[in-house]
């Protein structure tokens, strides 16, 4: 054989006497839990009807400590009676509009 190809070796599968453990941990990712603190805020500032907006917006913000603190069952009870709230200022508050709009247009 000449000197010029070297040689090849042709290598098989590794072999492992030993065997190998793997640990898997499964982390959950962080869970985004809503707590409405914009849309109260715009409900407390524009569609306020009988302070409904208002209502909401603490109950969001009691929503963000909660979350805060790790407390996602309280944030979520929060949550929910902060969405509710902001539906009805806000359907309370665009259904007074019409009706004035409407009793304007009437009464000229």
């Amino acid at each position: 054989m000449p000197k010029e190809h070297p040689e090849m070796v042709v290598l098989g599968a590794p072999q492992v006497s030993t065997s190998t453990t793997t640990t898997t941990i499964n982390m959950p990712g962080e869970i985004s839990q809503p707590d409405h603190v914009i849309w109260s805020t715009f409900n407390a500032l524009f569609l306020n009807f009988c302070c409904l907006g208002f209502i909401a917006y603490a109950y969001s913000v009691k929503s963000r400590d909660r979350k805060m603190v790790g407390d996602m069952t309280g944030a979520q009870t929060y949550a929910s009676t902060a969405k509710c709230l902001n539906i009805c200022a806000m359907v309370f508050s665009i259904f007074t509009t019409i009706v004035f709009i409407i009793v304007f247009i009437y009464t000229l």
